[in-house]
């Protein structure tokens, strides 16, 4: 059967696969010029091709082509594979329109004996073409829509511009995205793409996610195609003479090849977008992911930090505990915590390793863990890092965990003013240890490591409401845990100045009351 050799290379196609061979030759798109031209693979159709796998996510600039080069490999899998059904859901019914237009097209310029035989279609309208004689359906719904896809069972799944997917309500894209993907079969192909909107919602969360490491990750494949992919985006060459340090600097970035004609068109894109133009022409796929608000911490600052942090050193816990700086003997640390209730959907719970002296990030934990283990985790964190001060915010569920801390026998564990174990976020502490922290981003960046933690900092803004916190669909765990640390850290430093080295906290380190982690 034909569809089974699509994705086969045959030597006498050069390279290509079946695939791409049957879209260039088959498939007609209608060009700039108003005209039908063969659907020929752009640079950035050709490299997703090359890479693409089982699962992707894409991001991309403007008008890449990729929602059509997606429609057409959809379009011969559903014609070549009898019994498939594919479906394609976009942002809006106008673009889900759009791209039933464009479907339909690919159909009525096929051979005119495919289209009076097995490809002959029974019903056609704002959704749907069918293949009766095939078994095989193609429909394109709107994500405005929450019951699309519901009670399918698709072969193939296609969803576009997933950063504007309607967010009508908590969590409403995140509940159509993960109806859909609930309805695709086991050896489905998933395509979720997208320019990106914002550093929150589903598909930013989906684009971190694909580049973890751990059981976290989704394992779908990551493809960037950045503007300058298309060859279009030309304009009348600037002199070079002119050209900024900022330019020289992505000219010279590895993997991009950019010469003066692109440059121009680049000053035109900031010219007229401004500030949009880093959103909608993306170059780097994290600068790209603007917040849609009013951002808390200064953006110019965590840009130039998320370009010079370095990578871990190490990685435990599968990838949820990072490390830039093990511990040395003879120096003193603070590790902080902000705890979650645990579970796989809930809230995550981060812990921040501090260095007394200089403040510098030393070792980062993310996720959904709670209760005694989190914990149990903390303590041996603590532990390994020359028996640190354990900070935990104890507002909600860090009561109870402080408790369990108590009972394992650790001793160096943080107290307030108040003599109370744990660190009390108030709505005057909570603003006081911020501004420590946007403070320390604008005058000390680089003792922060985590592109995680910057990625926070990008998308924790100030509501309507007046309060601050993370956008919809992002998170603030490894801010808030690196706020707590910060703000926990002077603290003992006073007391260390007052002569008072452990703060009433526990006695010295060669104490082995301390515990064994």
């Amino acid at each position: 059967m034909l569809g089974r050799l699509l994705d086969r290379k045959p030597g006498q196609l050069q390279g290509r696969s079946t695939a791409v061979f049957l879209a260039e030759g088959l498939l007609r798109v209608r060009g700039k010029d108003g005209r039908l031209h063969p659907l020929k693979a752009n640079a950035a159709q050709r490299e997703y091709e090359r890479r693409r796998g089982v699962g992707n996510i894409v991001l991309k600039a403007r008008q890449m082509g990729l929602t059509t080069w997606v429609a057409g490999r959809f379009l011969l899998k559903t014609i070549t594979r009898p019994g498939t059904l594919t479906l394609q859901v976009a942002h809006t019914q106008e673009a889900a329109e759009e791209i039933l237009r464009i479907v339909h097209r690919f159909v009525e310029h096929l051979p005119a004996g495919l289209q009076a035989g097995a490809l002959s279609r029974s019903k056609s309208n704002v959704r749907q073409i069918v293949f009766p004689k095939i078994d095989s359906e193609y429909r394109v719904e709107s994500a405005a829509d929450r019951n699309a896809g519901r009670g399918l069972t698709f072969q193939n799944l296609h969803c576009s511009e997933v950063s504007r997917w309607p967010e009508t309500g908590a969590g409403d894209a995140a509940e159509v995205l993960a109806g859909l993907r609930a309805g695709l079969a086991p050896e489905g192909e998933l395509v979720l793409e997208s320019t990106p909107n914002g550093a929150e919602g589903c598909f930013y969360q989906q684009w971190r996610r694909a580049g973890e490491i751990g059981p976290e990750r989704t394992g779908l494949v990551r493809h960037f195609f950045p503007w300058w992919m298309e060859e279009r985006y030309r304009a009348a060459p600037v002199e070079e003479a002119s050209l900024t340090e900022e330019e020289r600097e992505l000219m010279a970035r590895p993997g991009v090849s950019l010469d003066l004609a692109q440059i121009a068109y680049r000053r035109s894109l900031r010219a007229g977008l401004q500030g949009l133009a880093r959103q909608e022409y993306v170059e780097d796929a994290e600068s790209c992911f603007l917040v849609s608000g009013e951002s808390y911490f200064e953006l110019e600052a965590i840009e130039k930090r998320m370009k010079t942090a370095p990578d871990p050193v190490g990685r435990r816990q599968n990838g949820r505990f990072q490390v830039w700086l093990e511990p040395q003997p003879g120096r003193w640390y603070v590790v902080a915590v902000d705890p979650a209730g645990g579970g796989a959907d809930g809230d995550r719970s981060a812990v921040q390793v501090i260095d007394l002296e200089t403040g510098m990030q030393c070792a980062e934990f993310a996720g959904h863990v709670g209760g005694l283990e989190l914990m149990a985790l903390a303590r041996e964190i603590a532990w390994d890092y020359e028996t640190a001060w354990l900070v935990v915010e104890r507002n909600n569920h860090g009561g109870e965990q402080l408790s369990l801390l108590e009972q394992a026998g650790y001793k160096r564990i943080y107290r307030g003013a108040d003599g109370n174990a744990g660190f009390l976020t108030t709505s005057v502490s909570r603003p006081a240890m911020l501004a420590r922290m946007s403070m320390a981003l604008v005058e000390t960046p680089g003792i922060f490591h985590s592109k995680e933690l910057l990625a926070e900092c990008r998308s924790f803004v100030r509501l309507r409401n007046g309060a601050t916190g993370a956008r919809s669909g992002a998170y603030d765990d490894r801010v808030m845990a690196m706020a707590v640390g910060l703000a926990a850290r002077l603290e003992i430093l006073k007391e260390q100045g007052k002569g008072n080295r452990d703060q009433g906290i526990g006695s010295a380190k060669a104490d082995p009351s301390l515990g064994s982690g």
